[in-house]
């Protein structure tokens, strides 16, 4: 007999009854962030839970006792930190008299990385959903939201009554086989291999020098650079950062393996630094910052040494993170990203999906035209 249960925290779950279904093939995990150790780092640090707008609230399906599938479920007080940008709906809702938040978010907090959504067996998946929005519509809530859940899962629940399907987009670095950075330069037009050459030039030529880190060989030195490094950015950005200095430390604790720092130093001292996360196939770029100013460093630091490292080790693909268009002259080409929506009120969902067929349109024509502008060699020439 199946049984339903909304969680209070994560730690209700077992890791390893949760990572068997987030991360069930042998070895590197496909999805480092939907890891019990990557989502339970983000609470037990205080990044998320009280006072924070994410309130961990996981949903979890049992048959006999036994864990079959798990959704990572949040009660938001606010639209941050989600990078699908729903604030025009909460604007437009609390003019006509209602009440956006709270609202339930399926969700991966501070993350734009498509990953599984509704961990388990794929006929779990609309229990799950058709769960939450049980929840939602008992708890008069206007919303409930699945963020950069996979294309599989959002054709597959789509069809949900009262579900929206929306389509954004990023940008992400496809290996196509090379060997070395060269190769990727040479599959690239003679003018921006010329650009990306004269950048990594003139990086070189501040004086800094640069290290990939990972596993071990991070310390806590690196951390506490990185910690200055992220709150700069962090404050400029989002006028607070999201993670707490705990959530560092714990991702070093469980998680160093999974990690990889690039760190700019100058005269031995750290000035600059990239965090990024490695799946199995993919290597997921996540903050940055600095403390000295360096021409074309962001571009070395988060695009340039993350494709360095990826073909050194085999990877399909990096994704940089939510926007940036020019990413493109960089060899980053813009996919599609997806998500779903349930929205309580029959009228507001009738114009939110007027809204998001529009979008749909628009986004599938602006990736065809930003595709043809890629920076790819074209014609005969091309191998």
């Amino acid at each position: 007999m199946a049984d339903l249960t909304l969680h209070d925290s994560l730690s209700e779950i077992a890791a390893s009854d949760w990572d068997a279904l987030a991360a069930p093939e042998p070895g590197r995990p496909v999805d480092p962030f939907t890891t019990h150790r990557f989502l339970s780092a983000l609470e037990a640090s205080g990044s998320t839970g009280p006072g924070t707008g994410w309130q961990a609230r996981p949903l979890a399906l049992r048959e006999g006792g036994r864990l079959v599938a798990v959704t990572p479920l949040y009660v938001k007080a606010h639209s941050q930190g989600e990078y699908i940008f729903d604030h025009g709906w909460a604007e437009a809702l609390e003019r006509a008299g209602g009440r956006y938040y709270p609202k339930l978010q399926v969700a991966v907090p501070f993350t734009p990385a498509t990953g599984r959504r509704f961990l388990g067996a794929d006929p779990c998946r609309e229990t799950l959903w058709r769960a939450a929005i049980g929840i939602a519509a008992r708890n008069r809530l206007s919303s409930l939201h699945a963020t950069f859940c996979t294309a599989e899962e959002a054709a597959a629940l789509a069809g949900v009554e009262g579900t929206l399907h929306r389509v954004t987009q990023q940008f992400h670095w496809q290996n196509r086989g090379y060997g070395s950075f060269a190769d990727f330069l040479s599959d690239l037009s003679s003018r921006k291999r010329k650009m990306i050459r004269k950048e990594r030039e003139v990086a070189l030529a501040s004086g800094l020098t640069f290290r990939s880190l990972t596993g071990d060989e991070i310390e806590s030195a690196h951390w506490a650079a990185f910690w200055a490094f992220y709150q700069d950015t962090g404050s400029r950005k989002w006028g607070r950062p999201y993670l707490t200095r705990q959530a560092f430390d714990l991702f070093h604790q469980t998680m160093r393996d999974d990690i990889l720092l690039v760190l700019a130093f100058d005269d031995g001292r750290p000035v600059a630094g990239a965090l990024n996360f490695i799946g199995r196939d993919a290597l997921y770029g996540r903050y940055w910052g600095c403390i000295q100013d360096h021409p074309c460093l962001h571009f070395e630091l988060c695009y340039y040494q993350a494709i360095d490292w990826a073909i050194a080790h085999g990877l399909q693909r990096v994704e940089a993170g939510a926007q940036g268009e020019h990413k493109l002259a960089r060899g980053y080409l813009p996919v599609q990203t997806h998500s779903l929506h349930w929205i309580a009120e029959p009228a507001f969902r009738t114009a939110v999906d007027r809204y998001l067929q529009a979008e749909r349109r628009a986004v599938g024509e602006e990736i065809e035209v930003l595709t043809s502008y890629g920076p790819f060699r074209r014609g005969p020439d091309r191998e």
